[in-house]
């Protein structure tokens, strides 16, 4: 290993970057294989070094004979840009293990070409000036990935660097300096900078000097529906049979683009068998995402094949969840109203010799596939088998009696290619398709078919489906239906929970939590009641990208500092005391109380009244418990016997004398003197709440704290993982004090009680009694440790 960080240092990886390599076995075996091929164990470039980097994670896997070529190519700077190296993969991937031509390959991968700053320049002046108007009326909220993704069309070979430093010149000559309406809500890229630097388990990309293109447009990786004609994908199979190179032939195509008009045409396709977490918030963000900035459309598709495990609860939850998100269906359909094609399609199947009925028991299909035998049945005649689905259909054979098997490569490597099973039996009335079907097809046969029939571009999924995707263009190619475009991006994973949906249900009805919306939850459901924001979720997701690395776990504090960073421009102040300790104002008069103006807004304008709310300063306040000590210290800025601190929005105050219990240490009261000519600056600033009127209680409010669920950051790796629930998760707190103000807030409405942390009102309020969930403190250790 220590060999392997000499090499990675040698190459230009900044320490960090080459330790945090290290780490992962794989791409330090790729990496290191990469440095050798290149004979660049010496050192490089620093620019170099980076274009071997991007070969090492993302070289296309089925054309590894022809990596030293382009290793070639880069050490001797005939291609030395990540666009240029992009193009590449994309060559190779076509080309595969096949000859390589070189001409052509130098062509696509603009080998030889000098684009000059004049060329750069004229072409950032043409994308502006067919911008100009929208760039004018969103200033400096223009998507400079936007500009950037047009210059690369026309200029796929200009510097980036050299782009984006004409880009931001351009704008500034166009604009000017930032004017106090540009700051109040700063652009995307801007807020992402903090958590670029985060420290991962598993690296994704070496360090540019300048933002990739992928990070200004995560959306650019993505191929357009013409170029669905590729070959991205080989299957290969253990006998004689010719590799299956996954492409579209042009009749398909061209049929297939007929009834899209080219758009591209994603889907989003959860099972309704429970609620929807944060992961698949980045699933909406890929699937959704794609199809908004491409002007296509995505499916929202209930995968819906298994009629035991659906219930109309989950159902209507994630199509509200998806509105909530802010994403819009292009069209809501489920899996069941193709029941009659799927069907029909695997009569065809069997017709053409590659699916059969076969009798084993689950046990005895688990077993063979262990041991890669065949089952006695594979062989039996098409005719039989025909026969034998159509009783499986019409209901003449018991449940768990016979399966529909795809008859794939039983010796293959890849155990999806195992003859997977197509139909099960099942006596059980389907919630969406009525009692019409007794068999009922499995995701592995319905996904890719339903997929083809409504003409998806793009399939995307997670890894975790990577070694599906043989399956998948198997069966389709076996069918002779169009192909989607399937691509797989890394499952996120946050510390401090769970996101299993067979965890998550456990927690749920063996009643660990709350129900699916509690509010500690990775659920959506949860995130929204616990007053987390649709577009912090999405900001949130854009910032960790769309990637393939596997096995990162990303910190809760990252989300955490994309719900700070929104609440804190949405969430209007007000003051809340969650243990309150009584002070008496001696030299105030009992009767008198006063209305004062107490900010929503850090910045509120004096002359905006809409800005401020009133509250009343009395002869009783109540300040925190923790607010107060005997003892004072030169690092405590709260009250003590002797010491004088501020009331916000009030008055200074200074302690005279304190009241203890019978016990002689806790404290009941505390009695002080205010200043109302504000003579004393103290340094100190608390909260507090007073009695509106003299004798009349504060306005009572419930509050709940919640924590991290799990102890650990990666519970799911434990055996006992039920036993590292945090037992602090959830504290009830049932007698706050608050400003009368909050006596009108509504369910789901946002606050930051100042200097205690965001909070949110819950949905279990009553008028009778308000309460509010928090959902994050004010801390922020993530953004302070990064910037």
């Amino acid at each position: 290993m220590v060999e392997a960080l000499d090499l990675f240092l040698k190459i230009g990886l900044d320490k960090r970057t080459a330790e945090n390599t290290i780490a992962n076995n794989k791409v330090t075996t790729n990496l290191v294989a990469v440095i050798n091929e290149a004979a660049v164990t010496d050192g490089c470039e620093r620019s170099t070094g980076n274009l071997l980097y991007t070969v090492a994670t993302k070289f296309p896997a089925n054309a590894l004979v022809h990596r030293p070529k382009l290793l070639e190519y880069i050490v001797s700077s005939k291609i030395k840009t990540p666009a240029q190296v992009e193009a590449a993969f994309a060559f190779l991937t076509v080309t595969g293990s096949e000859d390589l031509d070189i001409n052509k390959f130098e062509e696509a991968c603009g080998v030889g070409v000098e684009v000059s700053l004049e060329d750069i320049e004229n072409t950032v002046n043409e994308i502006f000036e067919e911008k100009k108007s929208a760039i004018l009326e969103q200033r400096y909220r223009t998507n400079v990935g936007d500009l950037f993704a047009h210059v690369r069309k026309k200029q796929p070979w200009a510097d980036p660097k050299i782009v984006k430093s004409l880009i931001d010149s351009k704008l500034y000559a166009l604009l000017g300096e930032k004017t106090a309406a540009d700051n109040e809500k700063p652009v995307k890229k801007k807020k992402e900078k903090p958590v670029k630097v985060e420290v991962k388990n598993t690296p994704e990309e070496a360090p540019l000097q300048t933002p990739s293109e992928e990070e200004l447009n995560p959306y650019l990786i993505f191929p357009s529906p013409e170029e669905n004609y590729k070959v991205h994908t080989e299957v290969f199979f253990s006998d004689n049979r010719p590799v299956l190179r996954a492409c579209n032939s042009k009749a398909l195509l061209e049929k297939h683009l007929k009834a899209t008009g080219g758009k591209v045409l994603t889907r989003f396709p959860p099972e309704p068998n429970g609620y929807l977490h944060i992961g698949h918030a980045k699933a909406m963000f890929v699937d959704f995402g794609l199809a908004k900035e491409r002007d296509g459309g995505c499916y929202l598709r209930y995968d819906d094949t298994n009629p035991e495990a659906e219930k109309k609860e989950y159902i209507d939850h994630i199509e509200e969840i998806v509105g909530w998100m802010g994403w819009k269906p292009f069209k809501i359909t489920y899996t069941s109203d193709y029941f009659q094609e799927l069907y029909d399609l695997a009569v065809e199947l069997i017709r053409r010799g590659h699916a059969y009925v076969d009798h084993q028991s689950g046990d005895e299909i688990k077993e063979y596939r262990e041991k890669k035998m065949n089952s006695p049945w594979r062989d039996r005649p098409i005719s039989e088998s025909l026969k034998l689905f159509n009783d499986m259909k019409c209901g003449l054979i018991e449940e768990g009696k016979a399966t529909l098997r795809m008859k794939q490569d039983m010796q293959s490597d890849n155990f999806n290619m195992y003859d997977l099973i197509a139909y099960r039996i099942k006596f059980t009335p389907h919630p969406h398709a009525g009692d019409k079907w007794c068999i009922y097809p499995s995701y592995d046969y319905a996904h890719c078919i339903v997929d083809s029939l409504e003409n998806i571009t793009h399939s995307l999924c997670t890894l975790e489906f990577e070694t599906r995707r043989a399956s998948y263009y198997w069966l389709l190619d076996a069918l002779s239906l169009y192909q989607p475009y399937v691509w797989e991006y890394s499952r996120l994973n946050i510390t401090n929970t769970v996101m299993s949906k067979r965890k998550l249900n456990r927690l749920v009805t063996e009643k660990y939590v709350d129900g699916w919306d509690d509010p500690r939850l990775m659920t959506l459901a949860g995130l929204r009641r616990r007053g987390v924001t649709s577009t912090a979720i999405n900001g949130f997701v854009r910032g960790i990208g769309i990637t393939r690395s596997d096995g990162s776990m990303i910190r809760l504090e990252r989300l955490e500092y994309h719900v700070r960073e929104e609440l804190n421009k949405t969430a209007s102040r007000t003051m809340v005391v969650l243990h309150p300790l009584k002070v008496v104002i001696t030299n105030l008069e009992g009767s008198l109380v006063t209305d004062l103006d107490a900010k929503k807004w850090p910045d509120a304008p004096g002359d905006d009244p809409s800005s401020y709310y009133k509250v009343p300063f009395s002869k009783i306040v109540y300040i925190e418990q923790s607010d107060f000590r005997m003892k004072d210290s030169k690092d405590y800025y709260g009250l003590a016997p002797g010491k004088t601190v501020l009331l916000r929005y009030a008055f200074p105050i200074k302690c005279t004398e304190v009241i203890l219990s019978q016990d002689k240490k806790t404290v009941v009261e505390v009695h002080v003197e205010y200043d109302p000519d504000k003579k004393t600056k103290p340094k100190g600033v608390l909260h507090w709440v007073a009695e509106p009127s003299p004798g009349v209680d504060p306005l009572k409010v419930e509050v709940r704290l919640f924590d991290k669920l799990f102890l650990s950051e990666n519970p799911g790796e434990l055996d006992k993982w039920l036993d590292d629930l945090n037992p602090d998760s959830k504290v009830v707190i049932p007698c706050a004090y608050a400003v009368p103000s909050l006596k009108h807030a509504e369910v789901e409405d946002k606050f930051q009680f100042e200097r205690l942390g965001y909070f949110v009102a819950d949905k279990d309020s009553t008028p009778e009694k308000l309460i509010f969930n928090r959902t994050v403190t004010l801390r922020d250790s993530y953004g302070k440790a990064w910037k």
